[in-house]
């Protein structure tokens, strides 16, 4: 029965994990909207949009790639803003070529610096689409694609099926096509209304499961009150790259091209004893009468890797009251309306919103002021440490909580002491 149980337990906790719910971005996912914009002699013309509806997850660098399986024997004839990986056999057509023949056809967003008869409005970014909650105008991806052998006409035409987004790894599942009413556009003038022919929508959903079996990051803390540094747990984001890495002191790091990301974008992590990419660091600096001062510093260890448009995402209770960032962008979260404990902190533009690889330039960092609540406000039992953390929409690892930097014993004691003696004085004072 015991076992039965067990099993049970690990079962759900596994269904769990592997749902994409995130309690700080509820409902935050990226939506794929087909708008069939025109009919064709075979087919039809589509607008392709992906918007990026999670406030602190973006898509970075080598960027998204979108698949899809066609209901019939849909051909893609010409793309504009996105190309596909393959083009498959067209052996059977004579004349004009297809784009694309493949019953599975993988789309991949084109470079910066194309001709300018191949873009489209939002693509040509290299596959990157930015956090909703950073900067909406960046959240959004489009191509456009002419279908043939697809149908002409609204009952006719077969939705596409088994969608699926990399972005860049695993980690999202996406839903069924749906029919949606059809997306209704308003012209520059502002003064007409249009609207699609056809319209259907995908919705895709992340999991930090699905995506990797280890943490992609780790915290560590540390205070003005104790000496002690609370380290990343060890191995924290898995100790498999360990034989792999590279010390600080490597003559590798000279070598011409070690700053290059490889095509499958595997790391090439400095030697630590938490081999994780990215340590966020969490420094309660000052404590003053009305207000507290913390720290917070991002190191990237990864070789391979700059982060761009990156995003920290905080739980603490007292960010309800923050009173001043120093060198980072701020912006309050509140995925339940009335609770806000959650914000999120990125780089500003053309300053720090670029993380360098590892080495001198690999960390940003900036001081937070917050003002105090007197009825909750305290330093005892880690309360001045976050709950959560997340960088760039991956939850990190967080020390265990009986490390966390504590108040010296002696503290209170002369505190007491100090107490006691006034007593005294005073009853002195009056004898």
């Amino acid at each position: 029965m015991r076992l039965f149980f067990s099993f049970c337990f690990f079962f759900f906790m596994i269904i769990f994990s592997a749902t994409a719910y995130d309690p700080l971005d509820p409902s935050g996912n990226i939506t794929i909207k087909w708008d069939i914009m025109s009919w064709t002699a075979d087919g039809y013309v589509a607008t392709v949009t992906m918007n990026n509806f999670q406030i602190y997850r973006q898509i970075q660098n080598p960027g998204w790639t979108l698949g899809w399986t066609w209901a019939k024997k849909e051909v893609i004839w010409s793309m504009v803003g996105a190309q596909t990986t393959e083009q498959g056999d067209c052996s059977k057509f004579k004349g004009n070529v297809p784009h694309c023949c493949k019953k599975t056809p993988t789309v991949v967003d084109l470079l910066p610096g194309v001709p300018y008869n191949q873009q489209f409005s939002n693509c040509c970014k290299g596959g990157v689409i930015g956090a909703w909650g950073q900067d909406p105008s960046a959240a959004v991806s489009q191509f456009q694609v002419s279908a043939g052998l697809a149908g002409t006409t609204n009952k006719t035409v077969k939705l596409p099926k088994n969608f699926t987004l990399l972005g860049p790894g695993p980690g999202y599942t996406c839903g069924p096509a749906k029919i949606v009413p059809s997306t209704v556009f308003l012209t520059t003038d502002k003064r007409r209304k249009t609207q699609a022919l056809m319209t259907w929508n995908v919705t895709c959903t992340y999991s930090q499961f699905l995506a990797r079996k280890h943490p992609s990051c780790c915290v560590s803390f540390s205070s003005f009150y104790n000496d002690t540094i609370t380290p990343c747990p060890s191995c924290a984001c898995g100790c498999e790259n360990k034989k792999g890495c590279v010390k600080a002191d490597s003559k590798i790091l000279t070598m011409k091209g070690l700053n290059t990301p490889k095509k499958d974008n595997t790391p090439l992590l400095q030697c630590t004893h938490h081999m994780c990419p990215v340590r966020v660091h969490w420094h309660v600096k000052t404590n003053y009468k009305d207000y507290w001062r913390v720290k917070i510093a991002i190191t990237n260890f990864n070789y391979r890797m700059n982060h761009t448009l990156w995003t920290l995402a905080v739980q603490h209770p007292n960010l309800n009251n923050v009173t001043q960032v120093f060198s980072f962008d701020y912006k309050p979260v509140s995925p339940y309306g009335s609770i806000n404990d959650t914000g999120m902190f990125y780089g500003t533009k053309f300053y720090n919103d670029l993380l360098m690889e590892a080495g001198p330039s690999g960390n940003v960092q900036s001081e937070v002021l917050l003002q105090k609540d007197q009825k909750t406000f305290t330093l005892k039992q880690g309360w001045a440490f976050p709950r959560k953390v997340y960088f760039n929409g991956d939850e990190c690892m967080l020390p265990p909580p009986d490390s966390y930097p504590f108040l010296p014993n002696s503290a209170q004691g002369n505190f007491a002491s100090f107490s006691l003696t006034i007593l005294l004085l005073l009853f002195i004072s009056i004898w």
